[in-house]
């Protein structure tokens, strides 16, 4: 079971890293570029933690998945994000809870608060977005 959760932790945050790089280009005003670069450049650090979690637990790395249609509303996809990264929180919270050794808790923790931090700036770029 963490395997699999942990494969698919993988596989959601590249996918987060290319459709936040994305979302980037859908804004000029310079604190919104500041928050979403801040979390795709969190989103890219999880990927490398968690596949290297990967690789310690299975001797193999999980292989790049298909990435997602990247943003055209930056409304819309604020408000996409905002749902993504509260549900990334409740897993990172139960896997944090089932992590099988303890090298897979920092990791988890930190995913974990970022990405209420993302929450954060997502919900305010949402709200300040027309």
């Amino acid at each position: 079971m963490f395997v699999t959760q942990l494969r698919n932790a993988v596989e959601d945050e590249y996918r987060s890293y290319f459709y936040y790089k994305s979302m980037y280009q859908l804004t000029s005003d310079p604190l919104w570029q500041e928050f979403i670069r801040h979390a795709y450049e969190d989103e890219k650090s999880h990927y490398e933690m968690f596949q290297q979690l990967h690789y310690m637990m299975t001797g193999s790395f999980v292989p790049n998945p298909k990435k997602m249609a990247p943003c055209t509303n930056l409304k819309e996809c604020a408000k996409n994000a905002l749902v993504d990264e509260l549900e990334a929180v409740e897993v990172y919270k139960e896997m944090l809870l089932k992590a099988p050794f303890d090298q897979a808790h920092d990791p988890l923790f930190i995913a974990m608060n970022d990405e209420m931090e993302h929450a954060i700036r997502m919900s305010t770029i949402y709200n300040g977005t027309k």
